[in-house]
């Protein structure tokens, strides 16, 4: 190996960051103590966040840091244009600072440099990343905090009542594309063991979490007539996400609480504690 790709090797793994951290749950009402704590934790922690680690450890210092790294990564892209890794080290960077459009663009150019596709599969896991990360910023959140049981309580601004399915469909498809190019992935075997092990986690999680949004849609007060409809597809998702990773604790008891809601139906209560709707169960 040459000493120029064993420095690009270098690069990628400093610059690899996982940030896929949320907590959701269900109505304790609904649930026992243990089931809780296993849905209370959702998304399973990716370790070792260097980011969120900086941060803790340096706070400004860490920002300034990273603000340096953008310098210089701009600086070697002025140097060599044509170099995916300094793009990908770039988009990363951005990333990290909350720059998603610029990091997403770099992350592009940075795939468009790598026409023999050594490092596609890092960078697809990074793209995956980003856009896994921007989708639980929002409302996505903070719920599934309004129940899983029979019951849901409104609280205004923290329902979801859209799911856009392209919001998930495109993390997905960064995440499969990252495992089929893993073979060609031109770097050590820590860093192809770790995309072999944390892009599945995360498919399934995407997956979990797209069902999860769906069948919080289905609880808001509103009735728009796809409740059964989605929550039918959100078991659909949940199944997906349990064939991707068999010991997904979250999609397997979510599962049981989707069954349960087409088998006996649900009720949604406004902020005054008013039925809202009840939607009738299939048995």
């Amino acid at each position: 190996m040459s000493e120029e790709e064993t420095q690009e090797e270098s690069d990628l793994k400093e610059s690899l960051v996982s940030n896929a951290d949320t907590g959701e749950g269900v109505d304790p009402e609904e649930v026992s103590p243990s089931e809780a704590e296993v849905l209370g934790k959702n998304f399973q922690e990716m370790e070792n966040d260097p980011l969120e680690r900086a941060q803790k450890e340096g706070g400004e210092e860490a920002e300034f840091d990273l603000a340096a790294q953008v310098v210089e990564f701009r600086a070697q892209i002025e140097e060599e244009p044509d170099n995916c890794i300094h793009h990908y080290n770039l988009g990363e960077a951005l990333g990290e600072m909350g720059e998603e459009a610029e990091a997403r663009a770099e992350l592009e150019k940075a795939l468009a440099c790598d026409p023999e596709e050594k490092y596609h599969s890092i960078i697809h896991f990074a793209m995956g990343n980003l856009i896994y990360v921007e989708l639980l910023s929002g409302i996505q959140s903070i719920v599934v905090k309004s129940s899983v049981g029979l019951h849901s309580a409104h609280k205004p601004g923290s329902t979801i009542t859209e799911v856009n399915d392209e919001d998930y469909l495109a993390p997905i498809e960064h995440f499969e594309k990252a495992l089929k190019f893993l073979p060609k992935l031109n770097t050590d075997d820590d860093l192809v063991d770790f995309i072999g092990t944390e892009a599945p986690s995360l498919l399934a999680n995407m997956y979990y979490k797209w069902a999860s949004d769906l069948i919080d849609k289905s609880r808001q007060i509103t009735k728009y007539g796809g409740e059964i409809h989605d929550v039918k597809t959100a078991l659909k998702y949940l199944k997906k996400a349990q064939e991707i990773d068999p010991s997904h604790s979250q999609a397997n008891l979510m599962i049981s609480y989707a069954k349960k809601m087409l088998a006996l139906g649900w009720k949604a209560y406004d902020e005054y504690g008013w039925e809202a709707k009840d939607i009738q169960g299939q048995e």
